[in-house]
């Protein structure tokens, strides 16, 4: 395991339209996933230490931007291969068993996490209500084990900035976590 640093925020870049099977065995796009007020990206698995470690947080933050028109679509892109814990039929397990507020989705040719630059799990992609990039930074201040519970929500406070003025915080702190695992 690769611990891995997301780059800087590209302001404004625009999100990358996808075409992904969910854990629900639909078919999710962008344009269906999007919010009133915006959308959050996010690059998960199931195995990594890290978003083991604040997948109760993604689920409570998810849930509650969702209640302020922001929704959230969560994508898989690892190479199952390598990690069992990461099919398609454990995908379905947990995002059953966790009852996840968003669609979770199998990103199995890796296209979408090149085309947005995913680096690690968990990557985080904030985009406004016009579908252009505000936030690429962590959760919270959590590695591999959960911060304290009174920390400072990044993810949160930012993603309920953008909803609300369409703009992101200029100061943005990485996300880490594991290195995508790249089919060969």
């Amino acid at each position: 395991m690769v611990s891995t640093q997301t780059p800087v925020c590209d302001f404004s870049s625009p999100a990358i339209n996808f075409e992904l099977k969910g854990v629900d065995g639909k078919i999710h796009t962008l344009e269906s996933c999007k919010g009133e007020n915006g959308l959050l990206v996010m690059f998960i698995c199931n195995h990594c230490p890290y978003v083991k470690a604040i997948i109760d947080r993604i689920i409570r933050d998810t849930g509650e931007l969702k209640a302020i028109g922001l929704n959230t679509v969560a994508i898989m892109s690892n190479n199952p291969d390598e990690y069992q814990e990461d099919s398609f039929e454990n995908m379905q397990k947990i995002a059953k068993d966790m009852d996840f507020p968003f669609p979770y989705l199998i990103d199995e040719t890796q296209a979408i996490a090149k085309a947005y630059g995913a680096v690690c799990t968990p990557d985080f992609f904030g985009y406004n209500q016009n579908l252009e990039l505000q936030y690429r930074g962590r959760l919270d201040a959590s590695r591999k084990q959960s911060a304290a519970t009174d920390v400072k929500r990044d993810l949160f406070d930012a993603m309920s900035q953008i909803a609300k003025t369409g703009q992101g915080p200029k100061e943005q702190i990485p996300s880490m976590g594991c290195s995508i695992k790249w089919l060969d």
